[in-house]
């Protein structure tokens, strides 16, 4: 079973993530609301994927990418950001802070599959 961490303040977001990544799959869904409380959950969890939102209060989702990329554990964990921020700019700087791809808002469930697709077999996009 595959487990996947789910960073976004926008509950629907989650939910509309988790019934994506859930359908037909072996996968199990750990939500996290806030970049706080995914610092509370990742030093104690071991996860196969990480999605994180950018637009969140206090820690956003590009602070947790670079504090995720530092830690030993979680360093090589596969990472998808999804946001509605989605210039080439944006892009370019959540790839450089170390996410494997990245999907911007709205997002079909087809487009979440075949994004964390790639990530997870290691191709940028």
């Amino acid at each position: 079973m595959q487990r996947v961490l789910v960073v976004d303040d926008s509950s629907a977001t989650r939910a509309y993530v988790r019934a994506a990544l859930e359908s037909g799959s072996d996968v199990q869904v750990v939500e996290a609301a806030s970049g706080f409380d995914a610092l509370r959950l990742l030093p104690r969890e071991t996860f196969d994927l990480l999605v994180v939102d950018i637009n969140m209060p206090n820690i956003n989702g590009l602070e947790l990418v670079s504090f995720i990329r530092q830690s030993e554990t979680h360093r090589d964990t596969p990472l998808l950001i999804i946001s509605t921020e989605a210039s080439e700019r944006d892009v370019s700087r959540g790839m450089a802070l170390g996410a494997n791809g990245y999907l911007a808002k709205p997002f079909t469930a087809q487009a979440l599959l075949d994004a964390v697709a790639n990530v997870q077999a290691g191709k940028n996009g």
